[in-house]
This record gives C-alpha cells, sequence and structure tokens, in this order.
C-alpha cells in the first residue's frame, strides 16, 4: 500500500494533483481544500491511501495522516464508497466530522452532496464510538458543540468501568440540572461521578 506520496507537484486539476516521485508522476485525487495548498514546482507530502478495484487502482491524497485516517474509517461505514468519504473531508475537517458524528449532528452531514438524512444516521450509528476522541478546548468546552458532552461524559464513564446502562442514568441525571450556560465537560464528569456514588 502506498501510504505517502513526497516530490515535486509538477500538475494539478479541479480534483487532482500530479506528484513526481523518483521519476514516476503519480496522479492523486484530492479534495479542493488539499489542492489549493499545493503549489506548481514545489515540493509537497501528501498521505495517501490506494484504493483497490478490478479495473483500477485510485490514489487518494490528504494533506495529513489524520485526514486520511478518517477518509479509510468513512469507507467501513454501509453504503460509503471512496468518493463520498472524500466529499465529506471536502466539506468538513476532520475534526469537525467527527463533532458531527459523536453529537448525531445529522444536519452537518447533511451538507455533504450525496449524503441524505438516513445515511447520516447510519453514519451516526455506525461510527459513532469508533470516530475517535473528539478534540475539546483547554477548558473543557472550547470548541464542543451543543449536545457533544452528553456523549463525552456517557463515554469516560464507560472507560471508568460503570456499564452502559449506569452511564446512561448518570448522563440523564446530570441534563436534568443543567440551566442555561453548559458547565465544562470536566466539571459535568465529576457530578455524574458524584451520582454514581465514587469520587474520582
Amino acid at each position: 500500500m502506498i501510504a505517502s506520496v513526497r516530490g515535486t507537484v509538477t500538475a494539478t486539476g479541479p480534483d487532482h494533483a500530479v506528484v513526481e516521485v523518483g521519476g514516476i508522476g503519480l496522479a492523486v485525487q484530492c479534495a479542493p481544500g488539499t489542492i489549493a495548498d499545493l503549489r506548481v514546482g514545489q515540493p509537497a507530502r501528501l498521505a495517501t491511501s490506494l484504493v483497490v478495484r478490478e479495473d483500477s487502482l485510485t490514489l487518494y491524497g490528504f494533506a495529513d495522516d489524520d485526514a486520511k485516517a478518517l477518509f479509510e474509517l468513512l469507507q467501513t461505514a454501509s453504503g460509503v464508497g471512496p468518493r463520498l468519504a472524500q466529499a465529506v473531508l471536502a466539506v468538513h475537517t476532520p475534526d469537525a466530522v467527527r463533532k458531527a458524528i459523536a453529537n448525531a449532528d445529522l444536519a452537518a452531514l447533511t451538507r455533504v452532496p450525496g449524503i441524505g438524512k438516513k445515511g447520516a444516521e447510519r453514519l451516526v450509528l455506525e461510527l459513532r464510538d469508533r470516530v475517535g476522541p473528539v478534540a475539546i478546548g483547554p477548558d473543557g468546552a472550547g470548541g464542543v458543540t451543543v449536545g457533544a458532552w452528553p456523549e463525552q461524559v456517557r463515554q469516560a464513564l464507560v472507560g471508568l468501568g460503570w456499564s452502559t446502562a449506569q452511564a446512561e442514568q448518570a448522563v440523564v441525571a446530570v441534563a436534568e440540572t443543567v440551566d442555561g450556560e453548559t458547565p465544562p465537560v470536566p466539571v459535568l464528569l465529576k457530578q455524574a461521578i458524584r451520582l454514581l456514588g465514587r469520587t474520582r
């Protein structure tokens, strides 16, 4: 598998770039945002994922390994092929995709051409537990969209040894106490732990 390419950019198009590596020009399918950062005649490194089909070998390129990993993860969901996975990353950053899936933000997911409500629901159902940690700010709240904290607290409680059912009950109980501005996630987590009868 070709995990990455490094070389001189010799050409760019609306949906691809050509990177010369060791005298060989490799055509790499890229999202518009990735292509915008490339300059013909300049060196570049792209994380890549090789998609093998009976009638083709297609190399997809990304600005970093994080985007590539998410591209490959998205394809494990039912009905998601490489072009749709790349379309997701053309519309949203990797962090935004993770947040949308973790928060079941169907509106954000359906902004991607080719993803309807049912497709968005399927992405959430199949990938919610696999998208990895959702980036949060240093105070525990920054960068988290409304509705993010229940899933984060639930996952943290399960990680600390409580059952899914216990975690869900604690999250519901904590949610009933939230009025107005939502406190930082660490505060909510400590509250949930207290409700479960154990200090952290």
